[in-house]
């Protein structure tokens, strides 16, 4: 198995339809031991029922991933109560409705600035949490999620592309400063999928009967085919592979209409 032994911890699980849940379901069937992050201690209940079948996994609340003191003291918990990982998924994201469902040319100050934050800023400083705290052992892999509105123009995506635009630049840049730790950085940039995030965006149904038509092996992703691709990128076997963001989209990206 691929994570055979392996801590992986997976950060901003949210419920069984997410991205992060089934990059859970392929790392545990790989033989990952699996550690949690997520927002809301009111979420605690839902969020131990929903991780209890990775046996052994471990859930912990983190509410402020672009905030240096919460990161800290969680990273600094996590470590004390399981050594050092392997690997960190980073999933999370957040930009205001508005901001979604306005032309991207009424974006508030306020607004740009916390699409960033949360969805792009926080792996910058998970990543230098992790590297300050000592967490990660030799060989490490840090992935986070991207989208494909970060480089073309989606209608309802808006402030959400910048934010993942620079997430993709920020991967780039920590691949360049981990490298010396021997640590990679990458990111997954996944096809649409119905989860809980994407209701945010305007008629997004429409977007996956595009994809469903016009992606060379006509179908949409599902979420453990993006976690099997996830998985890969935390094993050795992608030892050479850092700064990169891999498509999973049955080929949707390489169409030019």
């Amino acid at each position: 198995m691929l994570l055979e032994g392996k801590k992986i911890l997976i950060m901003g699980i949210r419920n069984k339809w997410s991205i992060a849940f089934g990059i859970a379901k392929s790392a545990y069937e790989n033989g990952a031991q699996l550690l949690f992050t997520y927002m809301g201690e009111e979420n605690k209940e839902k969020i131990e029922e929903l991780v209890s079948e990775f046996k052994g996994s471990k859930a912990y609340v983190l509410n402020g991933a672009s905030e240096d003191e919460k990161v800290r003291e969680t990273f600094t918990k996590i470590k004390e109560e399981n050594g050092k990982i392997d690997g960190i998924v980073h999933a999370i994201a957040h930009a205001n409705t508005e901001d979604l469902h306005n032309d991207f040319i009424y974006t508030s100050k306020e607004g740009f600035a916390h699409a960033c934050d949360v969805s792009a800023y926080s792996f910058v400083l998970i990543a230098r949490m992790a590297k300050e705290l000592d967490m990660l052992n030799e060989n490490a892999s840090l992935i986070t999620l991207t989208y494909h509105g970060s480089t073309k123009v989606l209608e309802g995506y808006n402030v959400m592309g910048i934010a993942k635009a620079a997430l993709e630049s920020s991967v780039r840049y920590l691949a360049e400063n981990l490298g010396k730790e021997n640590i990679r950085v990458n990111a997954v940039s996944a096809g649409p999928i119905k989860t809980l995030s994407a209701k945010g965006i305007k008629d997004f149904s429409s977007i996956l009967n595009v994809v469903e038509q016009k992606a060379p092996l006509h179908r949409n992703v599902t979420t453990v085919q993006v976690g099997n691709v996830a998985t890969f990128l935390l094993s050795s076997m992608s030892e050479a592979v850092t700064g990169q963001v891999i498509y999973a989209d049955n080929g949707y990206n390489i169409m030019g209409v």
